[in-house]
């Protein structure tokens, strides 16, 4: 896989054809739970009709003629009618309260799921507050079209037809003249609908936006106020949330439109019932009791489509919604493919690179022409300056990235044939940020193996030299450590790292930079059990201090992407070449800090 297939897909603009798809999916997966919510909403729409009916024979037989008779089962059916619609009304709220809430939380892990499977790239070129507005905000919307939303515009135009083959039956002309009213409230509804659509789209954009610099600034909130960003992360902020401001104001705007719409064709129906009406009643072409029949039917008929107007818009809102996450799922997962790949269940450990060359933009090569073989149980330490392709070169290792040119070889295997989760199974790593969970410093080591025993956990914790500090915390190891380990200083969660890679047991372990954060005397201890690690696996080490890699098997130097100089210490050392330079120059900077530590500081 190129880097570019790691990026996410460009922006094409929202696909309803494809939102619609998926929609249809979504609704046949809950189709029992709809279809008796259906069921239940037409129960409960019929009986509302038995009261607007019976005012009729009140009104005409009972009153007009005088017929006492018909009072009893009028009220009967009205109490029965009554009794059935609460009852109705209530299962529905349960049946499709929990359908809503169920599709919720079926498409949250879903959208987890894939999230969890995207590949590193992805992660670097979007925002963290976006990926989290996906996730849960984003499939709220569902509720919409598994709940009580699609159901009730269901119900609304089966009401609304039964309603207008009445009207048609007791008034067609008015009922026809009512109907072209309503059909320019329909064209209205659909003009506005195609405003808002983008709105809501744009909506769950910027707040994902938000969520995501908020989320960077209280974590970097010790940056923040280092430097006395305050006011500029104020500013940053007051203008994301006057975008978001700006959207919500349009979108009101278009809502309030809406219902003014509403409300001025509720006062033309109105305007033709009182004139037409009465004029039908004079000429004795409707009975009083047909007319008031006729007014309750209307309401009926103009209260559903009124409503569609509200689910409507709550519609467009969750297919906005839809559309994004379609977006998101679309993007291939790193390990799409891997059923037909290659099992890996043991390695031995030999890696080798075949002219391997990568970019993570086209035409910027970061790697080119790499090509190295790490014998099984050696260790190959990566030094050169900054941003000459060490770190990328062991994300090849680790398959966060697929070589753009060549092969990365795992004991003669092309690494891309290989199932992925079983390939880092065999991983151990400690990277130069050690990033640690919100919980225990027990759960934060056994994350690599949660099934560990706490001897093994307690073990590695020891060759990590984690037990120095420890010891100090009153509840050991079950000490929390705070969100990013931030209870803890960098050279304590470096030494948590590296117990997390140790309970592993990989068999090829990546150290970046893994004791820069510790003091001399922290690093020459936690040296020797990482010296016993590296014995049983294949190492890279990429090292900031150029004398904790003396006994390397092999060092290669890198320069522009490229491997300038491999060897042992004492050859390259000999050589005279980069590496002596880098040697030198750094013992020539420890020697100054050993002699005239005072001048250093302040000169930092």
């Amino acid at each position: 896989m190129s880097s570019a297939a790691a990026a996410p897909a460009a922006k094409s603009g929202p696909k309803w054809s494809e939102s619609w798809r998926e929609a249809r999916a979504l609704v046949y997966e809950h189709r029992r739970r709809l279809a008796l919510g259906l069921g239940l909403l037409l129960v409960n729409r019929l009986c509302a009709l038995v009261l607007p009916t019976s005012s009729k024979f009140l009104i005409d037989e009972v009153i007009g003629q005088g017929n006492a008779e018909l009072l009893g089962p009028l009220a009967l059916a009205g109490g029965i009618a009554t009794l059935v619609q609460a009852a109705t009304g209530y299962a529905l709220s349960q049946v499709l309260g929990v359908a809503a809430q169920r599709a919720i939380n079926d498409m949250r892990k879903a959208v987890q799921a894939h999230v969890g499977r995207l590949p590193v790239g992805y992660y670097d070129s979007t925002q963290t507050g976006v990926l989290i507005s996906r996730i849960m905000t984003d499939a709220e919307g569902v509720r919409n079209l598994v709940g009580t939303g699609i159901v009730e515009l269901f119900g609304g135009l089966v009401t609304a037809a039964i309603g207008v083959g009445v009207l048609l039956y007791l008034n067609w002309k008015l009922t026809l003249g009512i109907l072209a009213v309503l059909a320019l409230f329909g064209a209205a509804m659909a003009r506005a609908f195609k405003v808002l659509r983008p709105l809501f789209r744009e909506r769950g954009k910027i707040q994902g936006e938000i969520t995501g610099r908020l989320n960077q600034t209280l974590g970097g909130v010790r940056v923040v106020k280092a430097y006395t960003a305050e006011k500029q992360e104020e500013r940053t902020f007051q203008t994301a949330v006057d975008r978001l401001f700006d959207n919500i104001r349009r979108s009101m705007t278009g809502v309030s439109a809406t219902t003014a719409v509403s409300i001025a064709i509720v006062g033309v129906i109105g305007v033709l019932l009182t004139w037409f009406g009465g004029r039908a009643i004079l000429a004795g072409e409707m009975t009083m009791g047909e007319f008031v029949m006729y007014l309750v039917y209307i309401g009926l008929v103009v209260g559903p489509v009124v409503q569609i107007a509200s689910i409507g818009t709550q519609i467009t809102e969750a297919f906005a919604g839809l559309d994004r996450i379609r977006e998101i799922r679309s993007v291939k997962a790193e390990d799409a493919g891997d059923e037909a790949r290659e099992s890996c269940p043991s390695v031995r450990g030999e890696i080798a690179f075949e002219d391997v060359s990568f970019e993570y933009e086209p035409g910027r090569p970061v790697l080119q022409d790499i090509s190295l073989v790490a014998p099984a149980g050696t260790t190959t330490a990566l030094v050169g300056s900054s941003g000459s392709g060490k770190s990328t070169l062991v994300s090849l290792v680790m398959a966060f990235h697929r070589p753009t040119r060549g092969r990365v070889l795992v004991d003669g295997r092309d690494l891309a044939s290989l199932k992925l989760r079983e390939w880092r199974s065999h991983l151990g790593v400690v990277l130069q940020e050690s990033f640690l969970f919100d919980g225990t410093i027990a759960e934060n080591v056994s994350f690599s193996r949660p099934d560990a025993t706490r001897e093994e956990i307690e073990a590695a914790c020891r060759t990590a030299r984690c037990d120095e500090f420890v010891e100090r915390f009153e509840k050991g190891l079950d000490t929390v450590v705070g969100e990013r380990g931030v209870k803890l200083s960098g050279g304590q969660r470096q030494r948590v790292a590296i117990a997390r890679a140790l309970l592993a047991k990989p068999r090829i372990l990546i150290l970046d930079e893994a004791t820069s954060s510790l003091d001399s005397e922290s690093e020459a201890l936690i040296q020797a059990g990482l010296v016993a690690l590296r014995s049983s696996c294949t190492s890279f080490v990429i090292a900031h201090r150029l004398s904790t890699i003396r006994a390397a098997d092999q060092i290669l130097v890198l320069e522009g992407g490229r491997i300038v100089e491999r060897g042992a210490h004492a050859e390259l050392y000999a050589l005279g070449g980069r590496y002596r330079e880098l040697h030198d120059r750094q013992h020539a900077f420890e020697r100054e800090r050993f002699v005239n530590p005072g001048e250093e500081l302040a000169a930092s």
